[in-house]
């Protein structure tokens, strides 16, 4: 895996590593403008808030060197399956 191994590289320099995944949609002006049908069908629990992606961003740079996080899912609260 990648992050293990940037892990393991970087991590000696005290450069935190972590492979984010984001699966959803983005309940920004790109999906917003292209596919507006989707983000009423889906609603506000259906899709990833920009700001509470910058938050878990924000979180794994603030993180204690002693629980680092290396990977991260971000799905929406309301996941249709």
């Amino acid at each position: 895996m990648i992050s293990q191994s940037m892990t393991r590289e970087y991590g000696s320099h005290g450069i935190h590593v972590a492979h984010v995944v984001i699966d959803g949609g983005i309940n920004g002006d790109r999906l917003r403008n292209r596919a507006p049908t989707l983000v009423n069908e889906r609603g506000e629990d259906g899709l990833l808030g920009i700001d509470a992606i910058a938050d878990t961003y924000w979180n794994i740079h603030r993180q204690q060197r002693s629980a680092w996080t290396q990977e991260v899912d971000l799905r929406p609260f309301k996941e249709t399956f």
